[in-house]
């Protein structure tokens, strides 16, 4: 297991077995954006239709679950697919779950962007005007803890970029490691631990899409 990069801490914490929290990421539904391919950090653009109707069936695909928490980004294309999935009076609003800052790449798609920066890639450079790798990983490292410090399954409604460094975090390896974890939108994946034990933190399902309205 790759060890942390610098300003990228390790995760972990002493708690009982029987204790450990499974933790469900749903990216958000679809929105113009994300099917433009444009990088959507702080812009608060809505669900389009289809993404609104991926939230309604990741609803059902939950319905059978009982989660004990149920987070969401405050930007409102994760928090309407919190609300569309059936969480609406549950839902806490976690700020950290907030997408990258983009800053100047904001609405700007990957080639547009290597025109002016050949090799970049948001985990290893971040962004001018926006986030650090490592200001994301501070934040990613915050919201572990929390999540850890919970029991039974748990809803985390946020953002692909965001959720794959969260789940780099997760697993102890550095934020740039989230470059090999890609997501859809509407996609459910899982975190929990192996055998059941604190120090072997895993990955337990990984970008799941079972139908695509």
């Amino acid at each position: 297991m790759k060890a942390p990069e610098s300003g990228e801490s390790k995760v972990s914490e002493d708690r009982p077995s029987a204790a450990l929290p499974r933790i469900h990421l749903i990216r958000h539904g679809e929105t113009e954006w994300s099917r433009s391919g444009q990088h959507t950090g702080r812009t608060d653009i809505p669900l389009a239709k289809r993404g609104e109707e991926q939230a309604r069936h990741l609803g059902e695909l939950l319905s059978g679950i009982e989660f004990s928490r149920v987070f969401t980004s405050p930007l409102q294309r994760a928090s309407r697919t919190c609300e569309l999935a059936g969480f609406q009076g549950r839902m806490e609003v976690d700020p950290d779950l907030a997408e990258w800052d983009y800053g100047q790449f904001e609405g700007m798609i990957t080639a547009d962007i290597r025109k002016v920066e050949p090799d970049w890639n948001v985990f290893r450079h971040g962004c001018p005007g926006g986030e650090s790798p490592e200001e994301v990983s501070r934040r990613a490292d915050q919201a572990v803890r929390r999540l850890r410090a919970l029991e039974g399954n748990v809803a985390v409604f946020s953002h692909g970029h965001f959720l794959r460094a969260l789940t780099a975090r997760w697993i102890e390896l550095s934020v740039g490691e989230g470059r090999h974890f890609l997501l859809h939108t509407a996609s459910l994946s899982i975190l929990g631990f192996g055998h059941n034990q604190i120090d072997e933190p895993a990955i337990l399902l990984w970008n799941s899409v079972t139908r695509s309205p």
